[in-house]
């Protein structure tokens, strides 16, 4: 493996499972020094271990305590997200909030944490994991589809203002990965379609996609791992499809 990373220090969030724990492996082994943030203390400690990178226990829907932050990360990868499956007039308010906070809110306030050193040292990259949702619509997901369609236009604004500092900021737009939260939304999806869930995912999640199976954390992060390198330097302001050919329709 290269070491084109060797002295950045990156910060991925939600960091301790799926698309967060594979950008964290793919960045330590490119020389990243990698701080694993994680509601899931002890899986962010075990990750942390086997990178010698270090653990952060953090519940990002205290935004507050996210108000008073200072990073001093070169990397910020903001990854960490929840989902929910329901019609808008049975969607709950207050998880329509907290889904809003957590992958809308949250990574603002790291960006806005991130950036005055990343603006001193000329240098820095914000890795925000979207979605194709952040790019199109489905039924049932409207706090979500609406956060990452948020997220698509913070990382833009992100990237206009860090430009001249050095700072690059843009999205990946995975169609669905092979993660817990996947794999959580099949039942939902059965119960919502009436139909088995050994039938969700040909008959629901990869109806629109030509390649049909599911996207692999590990090509999420080999992605992200080419953003929070030199050779992406020009690349900002951008969202980066990776769904089978979902968008192309």
């Amino acid at each position: 493996m290269d070491n084109t990373l060797n002295g950045r220090k990156a910060l991925v969030t939600g960091g301790a499972s799926g698309i967060g724990a594979a950008c964290a492996r793919a960045l330590a082994a490119r020389g990243a020094k990698v701080v694993v943030a994680d509601v899931d203390a002890s899986g962010a400690a075990a990750l942390a271990d086997e990178l010698g990178g270090t653990a952060w226990a953090v519940d990002l829907l205290d935004v507050d305590a996210l108000a008073a932050l200072s990073l001093d990360c070169d990397i910020l990868v903001n990854n960490a997200g929840i989902q929910k499956v329901a019609p808008i007039e049975e969607f709950e308010p207050a998880e329509f909030r907290r889904i809003l906070s957590l992958m809308l809110e949250a990574p603002f306030l790291l960006i806005r944490a991130a950036l005055p050193h990343m603006y001193s040292n000329g240098f820095g990259r914000i890795i925000n994991i979207s979605s194709v949702h952040g790019l199109r619509a489905s039924a049932y997901k409207s706090a979500y589809v609406s956060a990452k369609h948020g997220l698509e236009g913070l990382s833009k604004v992100t990237a206009l203002e860090g430009g001249e500092h050095g700072v690059t900021s843009n999205c990946i737009n995975p169609g669905y990965v092979r993660t817990p939260l996947v794999e959580r939304q099949i039942a939902d999806q059965a119960r919502l379609h009436g139909i088995p869930e050994a039938e969700v995912l040909a008959k629901v999640m990869l109806t629109e996609s030509a390649v049909k199976r599911l996207v692999e954390p590990e090509e999420v992060a080999s992605l992200a791992a080419w953003m929070a390198s030199d050779d992406a330097g020009m690349v900002t302001g951008a969202s980066y499809t990776m769904d089978g050919g979902w968008s192309a329709r």
